[in-house]
């Protein structure tokens, strides 16, 4: 049975201080020095969420109470750097914001240990005078498990925040392949960290988009992989499929989707605004099929997928959220594409599809995500580039 690295290494993360502290039994002088430590990493993760979650909630989501009202008097200067910079977000402004807050907390929590737990350390190591070496031992453990804790969740936010920016593929795998990491982080990182988005995230992205190519006569299947560069078999006698269909099977639509789709579009009167429209509809009204994405998930690809499907059953993953807002853009006239790529799920980079449809009044194409509807905006958001990434274009109508 093959061993998950990352899972292997919380695993020796989270061990090694309480055997250090079986080995090295009690000791009221060295357990002070642990709670100093103990001390720093509890307040350096307290600063980590609750940095990244202000500086979100102040410079990228900024909707609601004090946070608009900081994000306010912020100049509209460094609005409009920060705007067209996320990234900065997370690479200056969080990490001053984290350190601060740092220094904060870890000056309460010293002055919180002079006062409490160094008097009771004292007492206690004279309670243990008279006990045995293994009793010793035992509490010695028992008084390593916070410092355990805070090394796994410390160890956790800095491989969540490595896979976020991509910085190896290999570890992206291992990352979502390990069922401790993405317990740990469904559980503590991402509530804390992202908010709505994230909590809803996780429960509606999967790795349940699969792209399989074959050979047009002999069905010969050439490859297996929703990361293919598509462009490659641009000039081969090549059938793509998408989740067991071909993009034209996917983007098929009928008289009732048809018939929708302009009375949603009829009502705006922008090309924005009819993108929008149809975007909001297919966002509220479908929901994520997680049956069908364990099929998806397990190569079982004897199930229905693209725009009818998810229309008729009101259900669907990406794919069919995708297809539908292409066959109802193009009910409208509207210029639209079907993009293939990945998503962050808040755990991993896992396959994904979404669409881009053109604004003639902008002179550009806008990103729009039907699937990540229920976890924030995704309708032509300045932030959608932190969570997408590799877009291929599927087809373009």
């Amino acid at each position: 049975m093959k061993i998950n690295p990352v899972t292997l290494i919380i695993t020796l993360v989270f061990l090694y201080p309480v055997l250090r502290g079986f080995l090295f039994k009690f000791s009221s002088k060295d357990l002070k020095i642990e709670i100093d430590d103990a001390g720093r990493n509890i307040s350096f993760i307290i600063a980590i969420i609750s940095g990244i979650y202000f500086g979100k909630k102040i410079f990228i989501q900024h909707d609601q109470g004090i946070y608009k009202r900081i994000y306010y008097y912020i100049p509209q200067q460094i609005l409009n750097y920060l705007e067209n910079n996320n990234l900065i977000i997370y690479a200056i402004v969080i990490p001053i914001t984290v350190f601060i807050i740092y220094r904060i907390i870890k000056l309460l929590l010293d002055i919180l240990n002079c006062v409490t737990f160094y008097p009771a350390l004292d007492s206690i190591e004279k309670f243990l005078i008279s006990k045995g070496n293994l009793f010793k031992r035992i509490i010695g453990m028992i008084f390593q498990l916070p410092k355990a804790v805070c090394y796994i969740l410390l160890l956790t936010f800095i491989l969540n925040i490595l896979s976020m920016f991509n910085i190896n593929d290999k570890l992206n795998g291992y990352l979502e392949a390990s069922r401790t990491y993405e317990t740990i982080c469904k559980s503590i990182v991402i509530p804390v960290t992202n908010s709505t988005i994230a909590k809803n995230l996780p429960n509606i992205l999967n790795n349940s988009f699969r792209i399989v190519i074959r050979e047009a006569n002999s069905q010969k299947e050439i490859q297996s992989n929703a990361s293919i560069p598509l462009k490659q078999f641009d000039n081969r006698k090549a059938v793509v499929y998408y989740n067991g269909v071909t993009l034209d099977e996917g983007v098929k639509s009928n008289a009732q989707i048809n018939k929708l789709a302009r009375e949603l579009g009829s009502e705006g009167t922008e090309t924005i605004d009819k993108a929008d429209n149809l975007y909001n509809w297919i966002g509220s009204n479908i929901s994520y099929d997680h049956a069908k994405a364990n099929k998806v998930l397990n190569n079982d690809f004897n199930v229905s997928s693209g725009a009818i499907p998810a229309f008729e059953t009101r259900k669907g993953i990406c794919f069919d959220y995708a297809s539908l807002y292409v066959a109802m853009a193009r009910a409208n006239n509207l210029k639209v594409r079907l993009i293939t790529g990945e998503g962050f799920n808040g755990v991993s980079w896992v396959s994904h599809a979404w669409n881009q449809v053109y604004i003639p009044e902008k002179g550009k194409w806008i990103n729009v995500d039907t699937t990540f509807y229920k976890g924030g905006n995704y309708f032509n958001n300045s932030r959608f580039n932190l969570d997408h990434r590799n877009a291929q274009i599927a087809g373009e109508w």
